[in-house]
């Protein structure tokens, strides 16, 4: 009888053994089988994150390089567009314009040209005095006397105070907007200076062309000039003509 129950004890002991071994081995794998899913899912949304973003990167720099690009191009094309119409406009006038570089311009009476610290001073017109608009001193009107040679036959009908006002306004459109005009006006007599362009010259100075009216007694006269700034600030006058 005990060996009865012995055996059978062993048989349930059996039994339960071969049941609970295959339940443990599938849990175990499935909470592998489940690790090794929600790896994958990981590394899945890992890389699917990875390629937005750098798709997103990607995006936006070539965004950035193409505006960048674009405003370059823009500032590259327009600084030479300005370069290559002062040269041209600058050609066209010259070959029709007197030159005025060192004060040997012609039919013009000796005593009214001379030197102020290497810049020619020629008054072709109007009165004859130191200095260059508001400024009474040739070292305070260094920088403008160049000027002078931009003159109209009318000077002639104007007082000294008229000449200065219309010397100023030239000072004042040194400046200026390119397109500004700068009028004055004083007693009888009135104009105005206006600076029509900008460029560099060859040599890479800055230039200006500037226009002058001049409009006394019912008479008007205009006439034009270029000139070029030097490195101590001062104008050198590179064309002038009607």
């Amino acid at each position: 009888m005990q060996q009865s129950i012995l055996a059978l004890l062993t048989a349930g002991v059996i039994a339960m053994s071969t049941v609970t071994v295959p339940a443990q081995a599938e849990s175990r794998d499935y909470r592998r089988d489940q690790h090794r899913d929600s790896q994958q899912d990981r590394r899945s949304d890992q890389r699917r994150d990875y390629r937005q973003d750098h798709r997103g990167d990607q995006r936006r720099d070539s965004r950035q390089d193409h505006r960048g690009d674009q405003r370059r191009d823009y500032r590259h094309d327009r600084r030479s567009d300005q370069r290559r119409d002062y040269r041209k406009h600058e050609k066209s006038r010259s070959m029709k314009s007197p030159i005025i570089h060192h004060g040997d311009r012609h039919n013009i009476p000796r005593h009214r040209i001379r030197r102020h610290r290497d810049i020619v001073v020629v008054r072709p017109f109007g009165h004859l005095y130191h200095g260059y608009g508001h400024y009474f001193q040739d070292d305070d009107a260094y920088k403008w006397l160049a000027f002078t040679a931009i003159a109209v036959k009318l000077l002639d009908n104007l007082n000294e105070q008229q000449q200065r006002e219309h010397e100023a306004a030239q000072v004042r459109a040194t400046t200026a907007p390119i397109g500004e005009t700068i009028y004055w006006h004083e007693g009888n007599a009135s104009g105005y200076v206006t600076a029509t362009r900008e460029g560099s010259s060859s040599a890479g100075r800055y230039c200006r062309e500037f226009q002058h009216e001049v409009t006394i007694g019912g008479q008007r006269e205009k006439t034009y000039g270029t000139a070029c700034r030097q490195p101590d600030g001062s104008w050198e006058l590179i064309s002038t003509g009607q």
